[in-house]
């Protein structure tokens, strides 16, 4: 009899460790069952700030503003659809701004379209004005301007430096559009890098990365870009290029760059409407060029204007002062004589130009695997020069 109630104690034992035993393994599923719906909640709220973050259009579209960016409607359902058919792609962690195999997809099509519209010169300077606001002063990305793609914005687009760069927006715009995987900020440095390339200049040391701003409220003041006639031109160059942390010698190799392109008085208001070697093209007709071929890319640009014997070749006084200043004048004379001098400080300058303000992603930011050769340069038919 006194056994009995030992055996009973032992028995309950042995029900309560099994009840206690059943309660902690349903509490394991509760935990992992809430661990589970915490960790896909945080993956849609992952989702949804990863959408607001990296559409490169993500400005309210109820506000009343009438600050927009270029055809946003595409960009912004494309960007809902990718996210409505699964979290998984989108919480996941992202390696890079853009996707490199769509950045050399992009730059082939960047060549085709540089093929059929000669329009070497404005991608160029869509590229050069979206970094050159950069003030190495400033610490505070996207405060310190530079390479961040707030050019697409209509309230920097709307300043007096960027007349006529819509023009460049609207060419690219389809390429984006088509590679959602590449920033505005990259889109326009690739453009600007392949067309010197495919003008026959110097292949560009190039990194890719480059993370957009998101809205016009991030675009720097007006007045950081250098102005065509300033009343002390050296003195103004220095003023700009001092304050991108660019020194003499790239502000000398830089400016060969007008070697391509024209300036139009009703953009600029410098240059003649047209000229003999502008009156018929290529591409859309009329401006001055400071070049006879001025889709080529070479180093003329330092021999004309130190010759100054055509009349209708552009010499601006930001031009001039560079065999007028001392210190610019060793570049600019060293140049006009060496062409493979000219080539190697430009792509450096180039290169660091492009990167300036820039925030990467990965911070190393991405270099293309480039294999193939590129083509053979064949100028343009220009103009025949007579008139």
């Amino acid at each position: 009899m006194a056994a009995r109630p030992a055996s009973l104690t032992q028995q309950q034992i042995r029900l309560q460790s099994k009840s206690q035993s059943s309660m902690a393994s349903s509490l394991s599923t509760a935990a992992s069952s809430r661990l589970l719906c915490s960790t896909t909640a945080a993956a849609a709220a992952a989702a949804k700030l990863s959408f607001s973050s990296a559409s490169s259009l993500s400005f309210s579209l109820s506000s009343p503003s009438s600050l927009k960016c270029l055809r946003f409607s595409p960009l912004i359902s494309q960007r809902r659809s990718s996210v409505n058919r699964g979290y998984s792609t989108v919480a996941t962690t992202k390696c890079a701004a853009s996707d490199p195999d769509q950045l050399k997809s992009a730059r082939e099509d960047i060549r085709e379209l540089l093929k059929s519209t000669f329009c070497h010169p404005i991608l160029v300077r869509l590229g050069w004005h979206d970094a050159g606001t950069y003030d190495k002063n400033i610490e505070e990305w996207p405060r310190r301007g530079g390479a961040n793609a707030s050019l697409r914005f209509e309230v920097e687009l709307k300043h007096a430096a960027n007349a006529g760069l819509v023009n460049a927006l609207k060419l690219i715009q389809p390429i984006k559009d088509k590679y959602s995987g590449v920033t505005y900020a990259d889109l326009f440095q690739l453009a600007s890098a392949t067309a010197i390339e495919e003008a026959g200049g110097p292949k560009i040391p190039m990194k890719y990365g480059r993370v957009d701003v998101s809205g016009p409220e991030q675009c720097p003041e007006e007045g950081r870009l250098p102005a065509a006639g300033p009343p002390s031109p050296a003195e103004h160059l220095r003023n700009v290029f001092y304050r991108m942390g660019l020194n003499d010698k790239e502000i000398v190799a830089l400016s060969g760059a007008h070697t391509v392109g024209r300036s139009r008085p009703e953009r600029s208001g410098w240059g003649k409407p047209e000229t003999k070697y502008t009156k018929d093209g290529p591409g859309a007709p009329g401006g001055q060029s400071w070049t006879v071929q001025w889709l080529k890319f070479d180093n003329s640009y330092f021999k004309d204007i130190k010759e100054r014997r055509d009349e209708d070749l552009l010499v601006l006084p930001t031009d001039a002062v560079l065999f007028e200043d001392p210190s610019f004048k060793v570049y600019a004379e060293k140049y006009a004589e060496d062409q493979e001098a000219f080539f190697k400080d430009y792509a450096e300058a180039h290169a660091k130009l492009s990167n300036l303000g820039a925030k990467f992603d990965p911070p190393e930011g991405i270099v293309l695997d480039d294999g193939a050769a590129p083509e053979k340069f064949v100028a343009a038919k220009y103009s025949s020069g007579k008139d």
